[in-house]
């Protein structure tokens, strides 16, 4: 059974920085792809970026502030979130799927069945 936790949530002020963590038991696959999403309050989630053997994929909005990066020996994603704005604040979430998938289908939720609990992100003055 795959689990996914995430971590590394927390209370910031705008400019500031954080390191997000998800730490996956279960996957066995050598191909697959990781994704981070968020959801702020009233919205529906979206993606924010993915990573797996071949890419990586940033949404518009977060493209040069945000890093996923992945440690295929902890089996554990990471997304660093820098230049944080109030914008960013949200319910962040990781999830997996088996295989590659590339481009911007990579951060659309309905390609994952694997999701963390989510960790909170508060960006706030």
């Amino acid at each position: 059974q795959v689990q996914l936790v995430e971590s590394g949530g927390a209370v910031v002020q705008p400019g500031g920085s954080l390191r997000l963590s998800c730490a996956a038991s279960g996957f066995t696959e050598k191909y697959y792809t990781s994704g981070w999403f968020r959801q702020a309050p009233g919205k529906e989630r979206e993606g924010v970026s993915c990573i797996n053997n071949l890419a990586t994929y940033y949404v518009d909005g977060v493209k040069g502030r945000f890093t996923i990066s992945r440690d295929n020996t902890k089996n554990t994603v990471y997304l660093q979130v820098n230049s944080l704005k109030p914008e960013d604040t949200a319910v962040y979430y990781c999830a997996g799927l088996r295989g590659i998938v590339l481009g911007s289908r990579c951060v659309s939720p309905d390609k994952y069945d694997n999701w963390g609990q989510g960790t909170q992100v508060t960006v706030s003055s």
